[in-house]
């Protein structure tokens, strides 16, 4: 037993919980039950969190009405707006997945503004066996961030930045760090406008702007640059957690350092509510950069020599901290290359990439769709609004409601993603084994083989074999599965239509389409999988119908995790489908067998 894991059981975290040995039959509440509150009860707990509890009005339900009105057009035409969807508690980034799961809206939410906000919520939640949710940005493909005849805590409104230039964690003795503490429902976007644009530093989050921070700390998130400086949580120095108890804690590694391990990579929504984290902070490279190009080859086996050739490139030029991000293996024999970089100049990342490009150019079996386009911007203005605004517009979509902040920018390429309605989805850690000469042959042809059914993304970031010993090294110590260190990417398979919700007329998914589309995904999977083996997924995007997933989300840490879930939270009040500790319970968190 670890000198934490002592301190733990010893009675740092001081909870008076003990593990049970067998669960007992639970259910909890809904409208109509009789052990549901009175509205006396509920404009009691009201008051006492001073009037920040809201018996939700569903914004969709102006489409059940009138669904072929003006204000349900305005509704749908705002649901590729990622900052309408995350203002607004009964609506979701994601609209719901086929045979899975669709967006439903709480019955009540408090819009939370302070630590004690959420305690008294956890406290009303636990003594009335309400279900309860935990959402902060919004984003989640597998459904958790809500949940139909719920009390909801919406941190949103705890969304502060503050910048230090030397923090120590409480009651450690550990040299001093530059950091940033911010709320729980800030979002990276904004985060990285004040930490990088307003003061010159790097912190390591998240690619998709809008995806909030404690989500993507907690779900052990990636982001362009992890190879360089690790997964987020791995930056983590210290957070602000509400446990089931209703008591406001500190966690990191020398207060409650078993319960500050968890929220590294254990889940969102699972083991408390975090109300604030701070981030350690890292210089800034000198640049930041991409490399864009899409190559149609013109023959099978063209098409194949061409993934190979890349991937022999890759593993020679760019298995290393500076690059992450993306290469498309599309059908039809088309590569879509677009990749980032930190830490090199414009002119030394097209000396690396010219000769791959000058072999292409001199061959009659590929076609570039466009020139490659290889850029690079000065650090500080990576996320700076205005000089997104100036230099590449089309980058950039601008958050159009009458009054935003011009500081609501988001990325053009995660527009499809906004709002959409999931027909299936996929993914599976690539070992770095697979990039040894003996292996290529194996991998290029099991993720062509793939393509021909759906197209495959190769995420390099999200894998941090070939990062830097600094990175691997802060990523080991969280709770992550400890297969992602030894990966070189995450591949991906999976297909999404526009927004859309079951029993919507006008507005319901195309079913025919899902279903064809998310066999293609299937049999996609399979050949990734037999590809890769038991390597693992990445638990924000992996499938809703996951069957092992405590092994494929957390691998041998999860027996670790589900001895602290058992000891801080016996009756699961913090339920999260396929999250630690929910074996036993139904999917949608309200009965335990």
């Amino acid at each position: 037993m670890s000198m934490q894991r002592r301190a733990l059981l010893g009675g740092a975290l001081a909870l008076p919980f003990v593990a049970r040995a067998q669960a007992i039959p639970f259910t909890r509440v809904r409208p109509g039950d009789p052990g549901w509150p009175s509205q006396a009860e509920w404009d009691e707990f009201g008051n006492a969190v001073d009037g920040r509890l809201i018996r939700v009005k569903p914004t969709l339900d102006v489409c059940r009405t009138t669904p072929e009105g003006a204000a349900c057009r305005e509704v749908f035409r705002e649901l590729k707006n990622p900052y309408f969807i995350g203002d607004d508690p009964s609506l979701t980034q994601t609209m719901g997945w086929y045979q899975g799961w669709q967006s439903s809206p709480p019955e009540y939410v408090v819009m939370a503004k302070r630590a004690k906000d959420v305690a008294a919520a956890v406290n009303f939640a636990r003594e009335k066996k309400l279900r309860l949710v935990v959402r902060g940005g919004g984003h989640s493909y597998l459904g958790t961030s809500n949940a139909a005849h719920s009390l909801m805590i919406f941190t949103r409104a705890m969304d502060g930045a503050v910048l230090h230039e030397a923090f120590v964690p409480q009651n450690c003795s550990s040299p001093a760090r530059p950091a940033v503490t911010v709320g729980a429902g800030a979002i990276w976007m904004h985060t990285y406008n004040a930490v990088t644009t307003g003061a010159g530093r790097y912190v390591q989050g998240g690619g998709c702007g809008t995806v909030g921070v404690a989500g993507l700390l907690q779900g052990g998130g990636f982001g362009s640059y992890s190879k360089q400086y690790g997964i987020a949580a791995a930056s983590l120095l210290e957070a602000e957690v509400v446990t089931a108890d209703g008591a406001v804690r500190i966690a990191n590694a020398c207060t409650n350092p078993d319960l500050f391990w968890a929220l590294k990579g254990g889940g969102g929504g699972t083991f408390g509510v975090v109300t604030r984290v701070t981030l350690a902070t890292h210089e800034l490279p000198k640049f930041f950069g991409g490399v864009s190009v899409v190559i149609q080859a013109a023959s099978d086996k063209a098409f194949r020599d061409l993934v190979e050739r890349f991937f022999v490139f890759y593993r020679e030029r760019l298995f290393n901290p500076h690059w992450g991000e993306i290469a498309n293996i599309r059908p039809r024999r088309r590569l879509d290359i677009q990749m980032a970089f930190q830490g090199l100049t414009q002119e030394e990342a097209t000396a690396l990439w010219q000769p791959f490009l000058d072999e292409l150019k001199a061959s009659r079996d590929y076609t570039l769709e466009a020139p490659a386009r290889i850029y690079a911007v000065p650090g500080q203005r990576r996320w700076d609004p205005g000089f997104i605004r100036t230099h590449a517009p089309s980058a950039i979509h601008q958050d159009d409601r009458p009054g935003a902040s011009a500081d609501n920018i988001f990325w053009s390429a995660n527009v499809p993603e906004t709002g959409h309605y999931i027909q299936a989805f996929a993914s599976r850690w690539l070992p770095q084994s697979l990039l040894a000469d003996a292996a290529r042959g194996k991998l290029v042809d099991g993720l062509i083989e793939a393509a021909r059914r759906s197209s495959v993304e190769v995420h390099f970031q999200k894998g941090l074999a070939g990062g830097s010993p600094e990175a691997i090294a802060a990523s080991r110590d969280t709770s992550v599965n400890p297969a992602v260190l030894d990966a070189f990417a995450l591949a991906i398979v999976a297909s999404e239509g526009p927004p859309a919700l079951p029993g919507f007329p006008g507005h319901e998914p195309n079913l025919r389409e899902a279903a064809e589309n998310a066999a293609k995904v299937r049999r996609a999977e399979d050949t990734i999988q037999a590809l890769a083996g038991d390597s693992g997924s990445y638990v924000a995007e992996s499938s809703y119908f996951q069957s092992e997933w405590q092994r494929d989300y957390w691998g041998g840490h999860y027996g670790r995790l589900l001895t602290l879930k058992q000891q801080i939270d016996p009756d699961t009040l913090f339920f999260v489908r396929h999250g630690v500790g929910s074996e036993g319970w139904s999917d949608d968190g309200f009965t335990r067998s």
